[in-house]
């Protein structure tokens, strides 16, 4: 089999040299880079990624916990795994993903020494998770954030920030009776943080404004949207909404026709706002006024925070990031 010297020799350059294209730790010129990387095909060279994991005592792997469960978004979900392996591999790492939501499989990767940090996702208020990873010794992040971490490094959306903000937009325009369809019921009985977080925010903003308030746990199908929104509409006899916050990436492709059928015009009748990923609110024919949810700076982030606490002794932070609203055709003036 072809070495590394082979490889140097065949391209002219030395030994370092080599290591440098493979490893990306120095600026090479374009020409010599090539050199390398045509001797490797023409050598058929394969770095053996086991020896320098011994040799420095790391796998090159980070574990991602990101459970699949059934009242969550998955495309939203691999939208947070995209964004987490496309970084990853800017520092060399590759992601081993953890579909389960069991300890059992934390254990299992960090004492078989499978990876080098760790990153949870969907993280609940009292994540029976948490007590475990705080325990190992090794980097970990959590994509979102819980009533205790435990001195574990969080990074998530604010998604009580993101409620306040839709609020205030709608009620710059003169709404007083604001409508939030949310997650399903299943995410609010296990208290899924995003979940948790983004209806307080849009109860205490309301209150705050002096305007009145509804709110729906939903799931992502027909006959639970039209549920909710004969509920808002009626109100028991009050007040109807002229307005409403949806914090349900799944309901947003169901909400224009259900709508419609029941008489009402977006944004003439009532003024929508998405809590969502950018992608999804533009999706829409008539794209929706949004406060983005922005999953790749989240999973960015996460990865660099791990990183920084497996290359240095960087103290525990909790980062959030500030929500912005982008006002597009879906809401107006009462």
């Amino acid at each position: 089999m072809a070495t590394m010297n082979d490889v140097a020799r065949e391209a002219g350059v030395s030994l370092s040299t080599v290591s440098y294209v493979l490893s990306g730790k120095r600026t090479i010129s374009e020409e010599t880079r090539l050199a390398v990387q045509d001797a490797i095909r023409k050598l058929n060279y394969s770095p053996h990624s086991g020896a320098r994991a011994l040799a420095s005592n790391r796998s090159n792997v980070l574990g991602l916990m990101a459970p699949l469960r059934a009242d969550v978004n998955v495309s939203v979900v691999m939208q947070f795994v995209a964004a987490v392996v496309t970084t990853a591999r800017t520092y060399n790492q590759d992601v081993l993903l953890l579909t389960q939501d069991d300890a059992g499989g934390l254990e299992r990767v960090t004492s078989q020494s499978m990876v080098d940090g760790l990153l949870m996702m969907d993280i609940e208020a009292r994540d029976p998770r948490i007590p475990l990873l705080a325990k190992l010794r090794k980097p970990a992040v959590l994509i979102g954030l819980p009533d205790d971490p435990q001195g574990l490094s969080c990074v998530d959306f604010d998604f009580a920030g993101a409620s306040r903000t839709a609020v205030r937009h709608l009620v710059e325009l003169n709404h007083r009776s604001i409508g939030f369809i949310g997650s399903p019921q299943a995410s609010l009985e296990r208290h899924a943080t995003y979940a948790d977080r983004a209806r307080k925010g849009f109860s205490e903003a309301c209150e705050a404004a002096g305007v009145a308030s509804v709110l729906r746990a939903c799931e992502a199908t027909v006959p639970a949207l039209a549920e909710a929104l004969d509920a808002l509409i009626n109100n028991d006899g009050r007040t109807p909404v002229t307005s409403l916050v949806v914090h349900n990436e799944g309901l947003l492709p169901l909400l224009h026709e259900a709508l419609a059928s029941r008489g009402l015009r977006i944004p003439e009748d009532i003024s929508v706002v998405a809590i969502a990923p950018e992608d999804v609110a533009l999706a829409a024919a008539r794209p929706w006024t949004a406060v983005s949810i922005p999953a790749h700076d989240i999973g960015r982030a996460a990865v660099e925070m791990v990183m920084d606490r497996l290359n240095s002794d960087k103290p525990v932070e909790v980062r959030l990031i500030v929500p912005k609203l982008v006002q597009r055709e879906t809401t107006s003036a009462r």
